[in-house]
């Protein structure tokens, strides 16, 4: 193990972290780390049954590494919640989250983006990210809601400094949190008038669903529901970007795959599903210990802070053959870049429909399409690996 270091922090092994995690996965698959005190899953025989295992492996104590700490957040934020309350809360959503509701929107996402290229495509170069698929979830997410058109653009602008990058200090900072806290109120705003005023959206499904605690029905306070609200928001819109932006990379080094997916649309599905594997939008999620563990002869305890590295999970040739080849005729089974288990991500349908649409629309309206590598910019933090600007010549 000679020379073998990581940590999520390091931008520069985030370039590329492949060639680490694979040295991970067979020389330490359970990797200490002294200097920022954590443990790291790197196979995928260990990554995917830690997301299963909701006792052992707890998300109350923080789920990203920098927020972690030995007591549970004060949140009711699904994502750093743990069985029972996670149950209740996720059935709950879950039946405010419907597939009809989700399919209904497919017809809004392919006008969203037919105005963005209508919008930016006669110039001839513009860029995916910041001009399209930065902006496209925001607007979806905020039609699922049921968020007034007049208030999208507006919302949009503060979804957008929720992923606000502070020098030194990362994604947790006051600019972001202050973002969060206005779109939180917005929230609280638009479920009130709900409550008076019912409409056919999702907001208005949160205002009368209810929950059954210590043996009684309730409804959601409309805090718990803002709660949810802002995490769609942000969860549902960083996670569809940089796919999209991994998804303009990929498909412009591998342009072979890319002209097989113009001449037939029927192929994007499985496309995305592998770039989604080979390249993982999200891919290192944080956990809580709650008792000792042993991998491979290494001893974890109990209440330790252990990273579940999913962007190797996916690579792993022990169980996917020749995992660094991208190949979007690959047969997966399942990959885990949307996580596996009670916190399989709720809104996986619609990223999928999201990534699918926005690909067949880029398809058709630019079949040579072509990345100007040099000047992409990647962007950086312990929990996303992406684009930030992918400039296109159509």
């Amino acid at each position: 193990m000679a020379g073998l270091y990581w940590d999520p922090f390091d931008a520069d092994i985030d370039a590329d972290p492949h060639p680490i995690w694979r040295r991970l996965r067979d020389e330490a698959p359970a990797y200490r780390n002294e200097r920022f005190d954590f443990w790291a899953l790197s196979r995928f025989d260990d990554v995917e049954p830690a997301h299963r295992d909701t006792k052992t492996f707890i998300s109350g104590h923080g789920t990203v590494l920098e927020i972690m700490q030995p007591e549970p957040l004060p949140t009711g934020q699904l994502m750093f919640l743990d069985p029972p309350d996670h149950t209740r809360l996720r059935a709950l959503v879950s039946r405010a989250f419907t597939p009809r509701r989700v399919e209904q929107l497919e017809v809004r996402i392919r006008e969203i983006c037919n105005e963005f290229f209508d919008r930016v495509g006669g110039s001839g170069r513009f860029d995916y990210v910041q001009d399209f698929a930065a902006p496209l979830p925001s607007l979806v997410i905020s039609s699922l809601l049921g968020v007034p058109l007049e208030d999208q653009e507006m919302l949009r602008g503060k979804i957008e400094t929720i992923f606000h990058i502070e020098p030194g200090v990362g994604m947790i900072n006051d600019v972001s949190m202050r973002a969060r806290l206005a779109i939180q109120d917005y929230i609280l705003g638009q479920l009130k008038q709900r409550r008076v005023d019912p409409r056919d959206d999702m907001l208005t499904d949160l205002t009368r669903a209810e929950i059954t605690e210590d043996g009684a029905p309730r409804q959601l306070t409309d805090d718990e529901a803002a709660d949810f609200g802002n995490l769609l928001v942000s969860a549902g819109t960083e996670t569809v970007a940089k796919l999209l932006g991994w998804a303009t990379m990929l498909l412009d080094e591998h342009r072979d795959q890319r002209a097989e997916m113009v001449a037939d649309a029927a192929l994007i599905p499985n496309a995305i599903e592998e770039i989604l594997r080979y390249e993982a939008p999200s891919p290192v999620t944080g956990r809580w210990t709650t008792r000792d563990l042993e991998y491979y002869g290494v001893e974890i305890p109990a209440w330790s802070k252990v990273l579940l590295i999913a962007g190797s999970a996916n690579r792993d040739e022990r169980h996917y053959a020749d995992g660094d080849r991208f190949d979007i005729h690959r047969s997966l089974d399942h990959h885990l870049s949307f996580g596996s288990g009670a916190h399989f991500c709720i809104g996986a349908a619609l990223a999928r429909m999201e990534a699918r649409v926005a690909l067949e629309e880029t398809m058709r309206r630019f079949p040579a399409l072509r990345v100007d590598r040099k000047a992409a910019v990647r962007l950086h933090t312990s929990t996303v690996r992406g684009y930030s600007k992918v400039p296109v010549v159509v």
